[in-house]
């Protein structure tokens, strides 16, 4: 036998998740291999007619305290952490009764799926294994001797090397479930300490842990000579990462970042009240509208930008139905995310079969709290999601002159949106659609001219001779420091501003805006989305 390969004599199994544990045992037991095990998985086993070793007759101490304390015990870590080939481990194993484990096969407490479901503090606390992380951490330790399993999908993978190796594991693959299994235990510490940071409200913990699993590996990251995978958290957020995709080409990093941002956009916009469509390039807005229908609100969102809505990503708020999904396939869609789909909707999706088409069965709620992450050289910056939504604020009108019904209406639209677009963002919106949308500018005045341009273009294209900004009300995500800004929106069309406020200068920007003839609010909360 190769040096670096290791027989498998002994295993011992503690497995909360039983899928497939009956099978990979029995194929253990084929390769003459000892089945210890604790408490249900235990029964599991003996109940499948394999013969199995109870651990409490490997330490002589029974369970106890509820299934506390079962294998924190010397004949168990010593098993584990043995050293093969070692004339001192060697003598203490035969000195003091301990058996080799040459396989630990541990998958944890369900933790992460008990917070999910809403359980109560005592019952998370109880779903906090102990044991498994100590016997894991030991196993993978000594991964030189011993193999370690703490996903089920790791069993083919260790039965074939069993099998190409007459009952044995080589030295890389010890490896690579040694460092599979650090990262499990690291992802489930994380999991329990952030949600223990929370239920206490501990806003800047002294240690900040983030733990992911894999969901899919990438091709390249954003761009071709970078490398990528996306992970999911233990967040359960309807959206890109809970998604059903029922067709089209695996998602690219990209693909994954814009279709994220166009379903927390057209989240805002409450399903019950309004249908909505958002179409995100690059992660921005290029057009959001509400509409009587799905296809009015993609039809209206389109106008906004047709030539930036090509390639982009589509998402609604409502389930798909046929005729809004016949609209969306006339231009190449790269994305279309959405709660549900009719089956009709999802036969004619089908005719693109590259075009991904993702179904999450619910809307994130804007208003959740949460935690997100930016890196940036040598740490982490931690902040707060932001939940803040228009419809909760007290706006305050600062003007002579108050705005219409239509014109209230149109500024919590487009103050909705501007919360999604990269600052500085400046949204022109009229009857309930974006009509022009700057993005990410340097200074505000340039988005506001953009925005203006692109308003004046998207007419242009509708064959209109009159500025779609014309009649418009404008949203800022932050405060205007001159009036220069307000002043291009003005001359654009827009007769109505919302805005947070705040600025030194707010008085000259009122003064601006009375002399002007527009109606301004203040919402007293800003939305920067660098």
């Amino acid at each position: 036998m190769s040096s670096d390969l290791r027989r498998i004599t002994r295993a011992l199994h503690s497995v909360s998740d039983k899928t497939g544990l009956v099978a990979f045992a029995r194929t253990l037991v084929g390769h003459g291999v000892e089945l210890v095990s604790t408490g249900g998985t235990a029964k599991a086993l003996t109940d499948a007619g394999l013969p199995v070793r109870d651990v409490s007759d490997l330490t002589n101490f029974p369970e106890m305290m509820d299934g506390r304390v079962k294998t924190l015990h010397p004949k168990v870590h010593g098993g584990l952490l043995a050293m093969r080939e070692n004339p001192e481990h060697e003598a203490a194993m035969l000195a003091h009764d301990i058996a080799p484990i040459d396989l630990l096969v541990v998958n944890l407490y369900p933790f992460e799926a008990t917070v999910a479901k809403g359980a109560d503090h005592e019952t998370c606390i109880e779903n906090i294994d102990i044991g498994g992380p100590a016997m894991i951490r030991a196993a993978a330790k000594n991964h030189a001797d011993v193999a370690v399993v703490v996903d089920v999908s790791d069993y083919a993978t260790l039965t074939a090397a069993m099998d190409a190796h007459k009952g044995a594991t080589d030295f890389k693959l010890r490896q690579h479930l040694a460092q599979k299994a650090y990262a499990r235990t690291a992802a489930y510490d994380a999991a329990i300490s952030n949600w223990f940071a929370q239920a206490i409200g501990e806003v800047n913990p002294a240690y900040r842990a983030i733990g992911g699993a894999l969901a899919e590996p990438m091709r390249y990251g954003e761009n071709p000579h970078q490398t990528a995978g996306f992970y999911k958290t233990p967040e359960q957020r309807p959206g890109v990462s809970t998604a059903h995709q029922v067709q089209g080409k695996t998602l690219s990093y990209n693909n994954v970042n814009d279709t994220d941002a166009a379903f927390e956009c057209v989240s805002e916009f409450d399903p019950a009240r309004t249908a909505a469509v958002a179409i995100i390039k690059h992660a921005n807005p290029c057009g959001v509208a509400e509409g009587a229908t799905l296809a009015d609100a993609y039809e209206r969102a389109l106008a906004c930008d047709p030539v930036s809505a090509f390639g982009g990503i589509v998402a609604l708020n409502r389930r798909l139905d046929a005729k809004a999904a016949a609209e969306i396939v006339k231009i190449f869609t790269e994305v279309i995310i959405a709660p549900e789909a009719d089956d009709e909707a999802i036969a004619l999706i089908a005719a693109k079969k590259n075009l991904r088409l993702l179904l999450t069965r619910g809307l994130p709620n804007p208003r959740a709290q949460g935690l997100t992450f930016k890196t940036v050289a040598g740490g982490l910056l931690v902040q707060s999601r932001d939940n803040a939504v228009v419809d909760d604020m007290d706006l305050r009108v600062v003007t002579k002159r108050a705005p219409t019904e239509q014109e209230l209406a149109d500024m919590r639209f487009a103050f909705r949106v501007a919360k999604h677009v990269k600052s500085n963002a400046i949204v022109y919106a009229k009857n309930g659609a974006t009509v022009g949308i700057g993005a990410g500018q340097m200074s505000r005045v340039d988005s506001s001219r953009i925005a203006a341009w692109k308003a004046a273009e998207a007419a242009k294209a509708a064959g209109l001779s009159q500025s779609l900004a014309v009649g418009s009300v404008v949203a800022s995500d932050a405060f205007f420091p001159f009036a220069d800004g307000l002043l291009a929106a003005a001359e654009a069309g827009a007769t109505a501003v919302i805005q947070p406020g705040g600025s030194m200068r707010d008085d000259d920007v009122i003064k601006a805006a009375d002399e002007a003839g527009l109606a301004m609010v203040l919402t007293g909360h800003r939305h920067f989305r660098h």
